[in-house]
């Protein structure tokens, strides 16, 4: 006669080594993560309150957050419909240069940020390529708000396309064809069918693509021009404060950046949960 295995044994058995993976996971989290964000913390801390407070609301600091964090926010939602439009072509059609069109998404991802910098401002520059042109039609792209959301777009793209693919993949176009047979018009399909199936991949590669833009200095450094209460923005800011030795302002500087950050993503986590619990229902 056999016996069923107690709780406590399938539990220590679904998983072997456990304990050993859930400490080592620990352990690196806290030297890769919590170690550094509590020294930076601790380091802003010595400001005391009033210093920290008259750190991080100077006009200038205040001007260079609303800068980092509006572009980013801006690049990052052009990136979305962009994105859904470069997956959805790559997933559903086999258009000529598709290989290659699908390899140059990745390529933020292996050009180093500051080239990228340097490329779009030759390009966007009011003498560039593509500057010239723009500058005598009045619009002005290099050294401006503009120039800044067009890198962080170029940044920002993979997220959103890589976050969409396999979740296009994986629908595929079996729930269109149902409701084109049931009398749906091509419109009435996306806008009902297909996009509320992917909204949690589209807001993940908001997400994504918002947390890694929001940071960026290598591809903005050059193209925004570094104006002061117009393009300069919070990372900037930091580096140049500690290049004044002033370590306790750079760290004021980025725990608020932290703190904004983290209520965005806990705010973008939580309307994705409740989004992919409503598509389960």
């Amino acid at each position: 006669m056999t016996t069923l295995p107690s709780r406590r044994q399938a539990r220590r058995h679904v998983l072997p080594g456990l304990p050993l993976t859930l400490g080592y996971a620990t352990l690196y989290l806290s030297l890769i993560v919590l170690i550094p964000l509590a020294a930076l913390i601790l380091k802003a801390a010595t400001l005391g309150a009033d210093g920290f407070l008259d750190a991080v609301t100077s006009p200038r600091v205040l001007a260079a957050l609303r800068v980092s964090f509006f572009t980013a926010l801006a690049a990052s939602l052009i990136n979305v419909p962009i994105g859904l439009t470069i997956a959805w072509t790559l997933t559903r059609y086999r258009v000529p240069g598709r290989r290659l069109i699908d390899a140059l998404i990745d390529l933020p991802f292996a050009l180093p940020t500051a080239v990228a910098g340097i490329t779009l401002t030759t390009l966007l520059a009011p003498n560039g390529w593509l500057g010239a042109p723009l500058a005598e039609a009045g619009i002005r792209v290099a050294y401006t708000p503009l120039g800044i959301i067009v890198a962080l777009t170029f940044i920002g793209l993979p997220f959103v396309v890589r976050s969409l693919q396999p979740v296009l993949e994986d629908l595929g176009p079996e729930p269109e064809e149902a409701a084109r047979s049931l009398g749906a018009t091509p419109t009435q399909t996306f806008w009902r069918v297909t996009l509320p199936a992917l909204y949690p991949a589209l807001l993940s590669g908001f997400t994504l693509a918002l947390a890694r833009t929001v940071g960026e200095y290598g591809s903005v450094v050059f193209i925004s021009g570094n104006l002061p209460f117009k393009t300069e923005i919070a990372p900037l800011l930091i580096v140049g404060k500690l290049e004044q030795y002033d370590y306790a302002g750079a760290a004021a500087v980025a725990v608020a950046m932290l703190v904004i950050s983290v209520a965005l993503l806990l705010a973008a986590n939580t309307a994705q949960a409740r989004l992919s619990r409503r598509g389960e229902r």
